[in-house]
C-alpha cells in the first residue's frame, strides 16, 4: 500500500491531459499561447520579482544585516540560479502551464506532489498577504501626501500595535528602539476603540486591495503581454531613478561597519531577501505560451535574476548609505529614506509607483493560486468544486473566491515579518523538491524532436561535493561543533535544531554523490536552499510543519481515496 502513496503521474499522461484541456492552465485557447519570447519572459520575471521585496522587505533585511545585506542578495541569487535551472529542465521536459506540483507528480509521486501542492497554497496565500500589507503601507503614505489621514488603528495589525504599546509603556525602555514606526503603532493602540486588551485594530486598506484584485481575477481580467511589459518599464524606471538620485545623498560613513552584526546578523535577513526573489519561478508556468520553451525559458529566468540582483544590490547600498541601517525597520524603506533627507515629494512619487507595482504583483499571484487549487482538484486530490469553471467568465470562480478569503482575512491581522518568514520557508521547500526531482527524472534518449530542448549541463559531483563538504567543515568547524553544546537555554538552543537536519542531508548527499555520480547543479540547489531554510529558525519550521501536517490529514482522509490514479 505504501507504494500507492508514491504512484506517479507519467509525463505521457500529463501531456495527454494537456491535449484534452486538463492541464492547470485556465484555458487551452489562451491569447498568449506560443507568443512569448526571451524578452517577454525576462520582463515577466522582473514583473514578478520587483514588487513588495524591493519596496518593502528590503528594509527589514538591511536592519538585520546592515550594508552587508548586499552580499546576501548575491548568495540568494546564486541559490535561486540553481533552482531556476532545475525549473527550466522540468519546464522544457514537461511543457505544460504547470508548477512544482506538476513536476513533483511526475518525479516523486502523489504524496510528495500533494505536499508540495499544499506548500504552494501556503506560499501563494502568505506571499499575497505580505504584498497586501506592503501595499497598505505605501497607500497610506500616498494618502498622507494629499492630507488624507486614516486613523492609525485602521492601517496596521493588532500584534504590532500591542508590541509597540508594551515597549513604549515599559519603565526604562530603550529609547533607541522607540522609532517613529513604534510610536505610530503605539498611537494605534491608544486611539483604537475597545477596552483592555480588546482593541479594534485591523489593516483595512490591505483588505480592500485583496477584495478588488479578487474581483478582477474572478471576472477574468488578465494582464496582457503589452500591459505587463509597460508595468515592468515603470517599475525599473523608478528603481533606477531611486538609485541615481539616492547616490547623491549617500554618506559613506553609514557603510562602516559593513557587516555590523557579523555573518550571523546578515543571515537573519535571509527571509526578507529571499522574499524579494519569490516570483521568478512563475515564468515556468508559461511554458505553453512560449514560442520555444526549451530555449527561451532558461534564458528568461537567468536574465531576470541577473537584472533584479544588480538592482537589489544597488538599492541596498543606497538605502544603507542614505540612512543608518538601524532606522530601516519600516515597511516603506524607499519612501522613508527620501523623506528622511527632506525629499518628501520624491517619497510620494515612490509611493505612487509602489502602489502600482505591488498591486500588479498581487494580481499575478492572486491569479496563480486558484490554478494550483484547480490542478489538484482535476487530479482528484481536492473536491471537484475547486476545478469548476464559471460559465460566463471562464475562470475558476469558486477557487478564486476561496483564494480571496484565504488572503484577505489574515491580511487584516498579520504583520509583515511573520508572513515573509512563512512564505520564504515554503518557497525554499518547493525549490528543494524541484531540485531533487530533477535527479529522479528518468533519462531521456536524445532524438531529432528533443535535441534542442534545454538540459542542465551534467557535471560529475563525485569528488566536488564531498570535498566541498569537508572544506566547509574545516573552515566553520568551531561554529559547527558549537551546535552540540547546550548552554541550558532552550529558547536559544531550539533555533539550532534545523542545522542538524542540514548536516544530515549534506552528509547523505555527499555519500550519494560519491556512489552515484549525481549531477552537480541540482545537488547544489538542494543543499543551498535547505541551508537557507535552516536560517529561518525553529518557530517558522514548527509553523511550517503544522501546516504540512494539516495537509497530510486532508490527503489521507480524502485525497488518497479520491485520486484519479487510485480509481485507475
Amino acid at each position: 500500500m505504501s507504494s500507492n502513496f508514491f504512484r506517479k503521474k507519467s509525463i505521457d499522461l500529463i501531456m495527454k491531459d494537456r491535449q484534452a484541456g486538463f492541464s492547470d492552465a485556465e484555458s487551452e485557447d489562451s491569447g498568449l499561447r506560443r507568443v512569448l519570447n526571451v524578452k517577454d519572459l525576462t520582463l515577466m520575471g522582473i514583473a514578478a520579482v520587483i514588487g513588495a521585496g524591493i519596496f518593502s522587505t528590503i528594509g527589514n533585511a538591511a536592519f538585520n544585516g546592515g550594508p552587508g545585506v548586499s552580499i546576501l542578495f548575491v548568495i540568494t541569487a546564486v541559490t535561486c540560479g540553481f533552482s531556476a535551472l532545475c525549473y527550466a529542465e522540468f519546464a522544457s521536459r514537461i511543457p505544460v502551464a504547470g508548477s512544482a506540483y506538476t513536476y513533483a507528480y511526475a518525479s516523486f509521486g502523489e504524496l510528495i506532489a500533494w505536499i508540495i501542492g499544499w506548500d504552494l497554497l501556503m506560499e501563494y496565500a502568505i506571499g499575497n498577504i505580505a504584498v497586501a500589507i506592503s501595499w497598505s503601507e505605501y497607500f497610506t503614505n500616498l494618502l498622507e501626501g494629499f492630507n488624507i489621514h486614516m486613523p492609525a488603528y485602521l492601517t496596521m495589525d493588532y500584534l504590532s500595535a500591542a508590541k509597540a504599546h508594551t515597549l513604549v509603556t515599559t519603565p526604562g525602555a530603550d529609547l533607541i528602539a522607540i522609532t517613529d514606526k513604534v510610536k505610530y503603532a503605539a498611537e494605534a493602540w491608544n486611539t483604537a476603540p475597545g477596552s483592555g486588551n480588546f482593541k479594534l485594530i485591523a489593516d483595512i486598506p490591505a483588505l480592500g486591495i485583496v477584495f478588488l484584485i479578487t474581483y478582477l481575477v474572478y471576472i477574468g481580467i488578465r494582464e496582457t503581454k503589452k500591459a505587463t511589459n509597460a508595468m515592468v518599464f515603470l517599475k525599473v524606471g523608478v528603481v533606477i531613478g531611486v538609485i541615481l538620485l539616492g547616490f547623491f545623498y549617500v554618506t559613506p560613513a553609514n557603510w562602516d561597519p559593513f557587516m555590523p552584526n557579523g555573518f550571523e546578523g546578515m543571515m537573519k535577513g535571509v527571509s526578507g531577501v529571499f522574499f524579494a526573489y519569490i516570483g521568478f519561478d512563475a515564468i515556468s508556468t508559461t511554458a505553453e505560451e512560449c514560442k520555444d520553451p526549451q530555449r527561451d525559458l532558461p534564458k528568461g529566468m537567468i536574465y531576470s535574476l541577473i537584472i533584479c540582483t544588480v538592482l537589489y544590490i544597488l538599492v541596498a547600498l543606497v538605502l544603507t548609505g542614505m540612512v543608518n541601517y538601524k532606522y530601516l525597520q519600516v515597511e516603506d524603506p524607499l519612501a522613508f529614506v527620501f523623506k528622511n533627507v527632506g525629499l518628501e515629494n520624491i517619497s510620494y512619487v515612490i509611493s505612487v509607483s509602489a502602489v502600482i507595482a505591488t498591486a500588479s504583483v498581487l494580481l499575478i499571484f492572486q491569479m496563480g493560486q486558484p490554478r494550483i487549487w484547480m490542478a489538484m482538484s482535476r487530479d482528484g486530490l481536492l473536491p471537484k468544486k475547486f476545478s469548476s469553471i464559471h460559465p460566463k467568465y471562464k475562470t475558476p470562480g469558486f477557487a478564486t473566491l476561496v483564494t480571496g478569503c484565504v488572503v484577505a482575512i489574515p491580511a487584516l491581522f498579520m504583520n509583515l515579518t511573520e508572513v515573509t518568514d512563512l512564505t520564504s520557508i515554503g518557497t525554499l521547500f518547493a525549490f528543494v523538491l524541484v531540485c531533487g526531482g530533477v535527479l529522479l527524472l528518468p533519462k531521456e534518449p536524445i532524438t531529432d524532436q528533443n535535441r534542442k530542448r534545454f538540459r542542465i549541463p551534467y557535471v560529475n559531483s563525485r569528488y566536488i561535493v564531498p570535498l566541498l563538504f569537508i572544506t566547509i567543515f574545516i573552515v566553520f568547524r568551531e561554529q559547527i561543533l558549537s551546535l552540540f553544546t547546550y548552554d541550558g537555554d532552550w529558547h536559544v538552543y531550539k533555533d539550532r535544531l534545523p542545522y542538524f537536519l542540514f548536516m544530515i542531508a549534506a552528509v547523505t548527499m555527499s555519500v550519494l554523490c560519491f556512489i552515484k555520480k549525481l549531477s552537480l547543479i541540482p545537488v547544489l540547489g538542494m543543499l543551498s536552499c535547505l541551508y537557507l531554510m535552516t536560517e529561518l529558525g525553529y518557530t517558522n519550521w514548527l509553523r511550517f510543519l503544522i501546516w504540512l501536517g494539516l495537509g497530510l490529514v486532508i490527503y489521507f482522509f480524502y485525497g488518497y481515496r479520491k485520486s484519479k490514479l487510485n480509481n485507475n
